[in-house]
């Protein structure tokens, strides 16, 4: 059996009731089918690797769990579950799963493709990236707040967006003035727009 890591333990530990038989029968399911599998922690989320490479990962959310396969798009798995990160859709019981059997059966599909070097269809890029335009209002109230501003200049501009999206789409005054205090006070303490939804 490959290695496990002490860090995934603590994270399906600290993953909600729901998700904890969820995460756990994952790693079962990868550790059985594929017994050279490894663990880590990358980008606060559990990843098996494989050989040296990344294999699939696996995520608690707020109300749902996540599981992909690195070269998933290449695998022909068709969930009816509602689309989320990786493969299998929005996982909120053990039922959503695959039967161990066909869970098997995906799990060795992709260690073929792995060991023959696949990689998945790479997606197109945008023929340019669009500068982020900051509200003069927004960037006033970050000003007020020395701490807040600093993490704000420090984001990736992802990170920024993120922010400016959540405050610039509200549909009233009132809410986008609700949003951007609580904006201010979030980076104040140097959080990223979703950080309740990070797991670790």
């Amino acid at each position: 059996m490959g290695a496990k890591d002490p860090r995934i333990d603590a994270y399906i530990a600290k993953s909600g009731a729901f998700a904890k038989p969820i995460l756990t029968h994952i790693r079962k399911q990868v550790h059985a089918n594929c017994p050279d599998a490894t663990e880590t922690i990358k980008w606060s989320m559990p990843f098996f690797e494989y050989k040296g490479r990344i294999f699939s990962n696996m995520a608690a959310f707020k109300a749902h769990c996540a599981f992909g396969f690195w070269n998933g798009a290449l695998l022909k798995i068709d969930s009816t579950l509602d689309k989320a990160m990786g493969q299998f859709g929005r996982i909120t019981s053990l039922a959503d799963l695959p039967s161990d059997k066909e869970f098997a059966r995906i799990i060795k599909a992709a260690m073929k493709l792995h060991d023959e070097g696949a990689k998945s269809p790479s997606r197109s890029k945008p023929a340019e990236k669009k500068e982020l335009i900051v509200p003069d209002y927004f960037l006033v109230a970050v000003k007020k707040n020395k701490k807040a501003l600093a993490t704000f200049e420090d984001f990736s501009p992802s990170k920024q967006k993120e922010y400016v999206e959540w405050i610039t789409e509200a549909k009233t005054e009132a809410t986008r003035d609700k949003r951007l205090l609580q904006a201010v006070e979030w980076m104040a303490e140097g959080k990223v727009r979703n950080w309740k939804y990070l797991n670790c």
